[in-house]
Formats: structure tokens, C-alpha cells, sequence
């Protein structure tokens, strides 16, 4: 390869990870920054993880993504290092380490990136940003309500005006599978039916096992039971008596009850074929999806069981808002409002520089942005107008003797 050839190389990013610059940056860190606010308002205080861990904090056995998803590395000890795929781990043995002995809530939010290793030709980033926040300390239905809140309040506050939050429970497909008697790899083929809208696939599967006929029906009707939560509960009720799809029904008729207090039930949606990516939650789950984009752009649930395997017993609900998904449906949308740095520009000669200097100074000092920059005697002042105008500055000052 020519020297020229590996100088273009290097402009171009790996696979998965982009640059963000210009008035996108900008728009980005705003609703970054008006989002948190909003976490803030009620009461979560901020956290900071490592952004490379001990592998194990992210193992199997904490339900996050699988070993070969990570980025993986070592330190000089040899021992295994990854870049964090999920936040929400991490955090949870913080929560372990310096709050084992509070009992009472525990709110906490973040803002990061995280690093999944999926396959190039998927066309999805490897690095995302993501802003969420994590309650602890809090079993009841109200805490799992008032995280679906959240999660509506901060899509609000971006300016998206159509999306819908679909809410499931982890444990409600669980206890179906537990009644029905299937093995570890007959549920595990379902569960990735289900996941798949594949219902046709569903029923095939059902048919080669020996399956009751109630549970049946439920199992082949979970892609209908969306419209009515009330409907959709009798129509469960009246064919399982299941103590653990009970409660997962009474925990959904719960939370939709007290969304409806808040006035938000309009963007919510029950699905009982909901399924998580991730095997630590244990409670309500939820994602947000809009138009004209398939993938979440918000998602969360409640994860009991997960910081108790870093020593402490404590109950947990979570939300995170994945800020890539939500700057493209806003594109999309064209609801983005392009930021301008704005500012003023002082422009001076050689001779007027202390002068600049002093009038930069007292514009600063006012509040205002301002960018200096020596005129070239080689520049007209219009260069420097259209300058600023690329730049997105307010205004130009050019210094003169009469500059005040």
C-alpha cells in the first residue's frame, strides 16, 4: 500500500463507531444535558463506572451479553478485561460495595458509552451512548410506575411527540414455560420464536410437543393480546391458574393503573410476549419504540436478583434512554433543531491586539462567547464574515482605532 493509500485509511473509522461533530454534537450534548435534568428532578444523583472492568462483572451468570460480544483485553496481572457492553451491572456493584448496608432507596443515574462486538454486517454501532437511571431499595409497583414516567418524561422533553413504550413482564413467559413442563432447549426455541414475531413458528413448535390446550392458546395468541390489557388478562386468567403468571399479571395491572394517574397511559402499551435481551431481570420490562425506526430507543426493567451476586440483597428497577437510537428518530422526524455555537467573532489587526484583548475580556465577562482571530493581511473582512457564518457565530467585530 502506497504512502498515500495508508493516509486515507486513516481517515475512515473501524466498523460500528462513527465521529460526531459539528451542529450534530451540539444538538446531541443539549438533549443529553436537558434529559439528565430531568433524572435529576427526581431525585437520582450521578455515578461514574470504569468504562473496562473485570470480565466477570458482566459474566454469564450476571445476565449480560454473551462472551463473545465483548471487547476483551488484558492487563499485565493476564487478567481478563472488557470494555462495558451494559451499564447497569457495574453500577449494581457499586451499589453492592459503598451502600451495603442502606436500606432505604438508592437512586442513581449515568451517562456513558458502552461496547457490544457484533458482527460488522449488521450495520449497528459498536459504541453507544447511553443516559439512564437506577432505583434501588424499592419493590413496589410505584417505583416500577414511576421508571416507565421517566423514561416518557425524558422522550418528551427530546421533542419526540409519537412513540409508544410496550410493557411485558419477564416472569409471565417463564411461568407458562414452567407449567407446560418444557426442557431448557424447547424453551429456549420458543423464547426465540416469540422474540421473533415468528407465531406461525410457534404453533409448529407446539404442535411436535405435548402442550395442554389452554396453554396452547395462550402461547398462540400472545401476538393478538395487545389491544385491551383487561381483555387480554381474562383471556389469560381463564387458562392458567399459575401463581407466577398471576402475579405478573396483577404487577402489569398495577403499573398501567398508575401510569393512567400520572396522565400517560396514551403512550403505553401492554405486550405479554415480551422478552428481555438480558437474563438478570425478574419484573416489569419495557422498551420504546417510533416510527420509521426498528430498533429501542429507550428500554429498562426490574432486576432483583442481580445485586445480590455482588453480596448485598436489594431489590432494583432500571431506564436508559439509548441516545444514537433517539438522535436518529429525531432526524428522522425532523424534529432536530440544528444548534448554532453562536458567539461573536472579534477579528483584529496586529496593531489593535490589547484592545481585542480587553473587549474579548469584558464580553466574556458579560456572559457572551467570543472566538478571537488575527486579521491576515492577505484576508478581506468579508472572508471573515462568511467565516463566522460557517461557523455559526451571532456576529463579527472588527477591532479599529475607534473600537470601544
Amino acid at each position: 500500500m502506497s504512502e498515500q493509500n495508508f493516509g486515507q485509511e486513516l481517515l475512515h473509522t473501524p466498523g460500528g463507531v462513527r465521529d460526531i461533530y459539528g451542529a450534530e454534537c451540539a444538538s446531541r450534548l443539549k438533549i443529553q444535558q436537558e434529559l439528565h435534568q430531568v433524572m435529576i428532578s427526581y431525585g437520582f444523583r450521578d455515578i461514574q463506572t470504569p468504562t473496562f472492568e473485570y470480565f466477570d462483572i458482566f459474566s454469564k451468570e450476571k445476565g449480560s451479553v454473551q462472551s463473545q460480544a465483548m471487547f476483551k483485553f488484558f492487563d499485565r496481572g493476564n487478567n481478563t478485561l472488557v470494555l462495558r457492553p451494559d451499564i447497569t451491572p457495574a453500577i449494581a456493584r457499586c451499589v453492592s460495595k459503598y451502600d451495603r448496608e442502606e436500606e432505604m432507596p438508592i437512586r442513581l443515574c449515568y451517562m456513558g458509552n458502552t461496547f457490544v462486538n457484533t458482527t460488522p454486517y449488521k450495520g449497528k454501532l459498536q459504541e453507544v451512548t447511553q443516559l439512564g437511571a437506577e432505583l434501588f431499595n424499592d419493590t413496589s409497583s410505584d417505583a416500577d410506575a414511576e421508571m416507565v414516567v421517566l423514561t416518557i418524561e425524558c422522550l418528551l422533553k427530546s421533542g419526540l411527540q409519537e412513540f409508544q413504550l410496550e410493557i411485558g413482564h419477564a416472569d409471565l413467559l417463564r411461568g407458562l414455560v414452567e407449567e407446560a413442563g418444557f426442557s431448557a432447549a424447547e424453551a429456549e426455541e420458543l423464547f426465540t420464536l416469540i422474540e421473533s414475531k415468528n407465531f406461525f413458528g410457534v404453533e409448529e413448535l407446539l404442535d411436535r410437543l405435548t402442550v395442554a390446550k389452554p396453554l396452547k392458546e395462550i402461547f398462540v395468541s400472545l401476538s393478538e393480546l395487545q389491544g385491551s390489557f383487561a381483555e387480554s388478562e381474562a383471556f389469560v386468567k381463564e387458562r392458567t391458574d399459575n401463581e407466577r403468571v398471576l402475579k405478573a399479571l396483577d404487577r402489569l395491572k398495577k403499573v398501567e393503573q398508575i401510569v393512567a394517574m400520572y396522565g400517560y397511559q396514551q403512550y403505553i402499551t401492554v405486550d405479554l410476549s415480551m422478552l428481555s435481551n438480558y437474563s438478570y431481570y425478574t419484573g416489569v420490562i419495557f422498551r420504546a419504540y417510533t416510527y420509521g425506526n426498528g430498533e429501542a430507543l429507550a428500554s429498562g426493567g426490574r432486576y432483583d436478583g442481580l445485586v445480590a451476586q455482588f453480596g448485598k440483597d436489594a431489590s432494583a428497577i432500571g431506564a436508559v434512554i439509548i441516545v444514537d437510537q433517539l438522535m436518529l428518530a429525531l432526524e428522522r422526524q425532523q424534529l432536530l433543531k440544528k444548534e448554532k455555537s453562536g458567539g461573536t467573532l472579534v477579528v483584529y489587526p496586529a496593531q489593535y491586539r490589547e484592545k481585542a484583548h480587553h473587549l474579548a475580556a469584558k464580553l466574556r465577562g458579560s456572559g457572551k462567547v467570543v472566538q478571537l482571530i488575527r486579521k491576515s493581511s492577505g484576508r478581506e473582512l468579508k472572508q471573515y464574515q462568511e467565516y463566522a457564518d460557517r461557523i455559526g457565530a451571532d456576529d463579527v467585530i472588527l477591532v479599529q482605532a475607534d473600537t470601544i
